[in-house]
């Protein structure tokens, strides 16, 4: 396997991807519509190669905590035929690298609690992050990067269309 970033070539493949993982639009539309916006960070935006084929696909995208940038985290979406098999894995180990050889203080997503702190995610609220929903809870987490400071705190903000979807 191998985890690159994306090529021109591979948005149409990532949008069938996303449906297939997530079983439905709104994923698939959500990618295409952060690919659009001014929130897109190309070097964020990897995907997973096995055999010639893309099978897994991570993003993320810029975000805010108060004023301060941020990065939001997803979707993130393996191909069903392989999932459980370590591809969602590296993808996340890879893009939190490369988000922190960005220089980038924190990352953010909603998630499964069973699924994200093995990657260093903990509630964002441990953070002084407070999520948009306050209803999502401990599924609102965060994972700071070395130039993460503390005086990093306020309200989480995702990029304009994780509001309009």
């Amino acid at each position: 396997m191998l985890v690159r970033r994306e090529h021109a070539g591979d948005v149409p493949v990532i949008e069938e991807l996303h449906r297939a993982a997530f079983t439905g639009e709104v994923e698939a539309r959500l990618v295409t519509a952060l690919r659009a916006s001014d929130a897109w960070l190309p070097p964020l935006s990897l995907v997973a190669e096995s055999d010639g084929r893309v099978v897994g696909h991570v993003v993320c995208t810029r975000a805010h905590v108060g004023d301060v940038p941020a990065l939001g985290l997803g979707p993130l979406g393996v191909d069903p035929a392989v999932q459980r098999s370590g591809i969602g894995s590296a993808l996340m180990h890879a893009v939190l690298g490369a988000a922190d050889a960005m220089d980038e203080p924190v990352v953010v997503l909603l998630g499964h609690t069973g699924y994200y702190p093995r990657f260093g995610f903990e509630p964002a609220t441990g953070y002084g992050i407070t999520p948009p929903v306050p209803e999502w809870g401990e599924h609102f987490q965060a994972r700071p990067l070395s130039t993460y400071a503390p005086s990093v705190r306020g309200p989480f903000a995702y990029a304009a269309p994780f509001n309009e979807l």
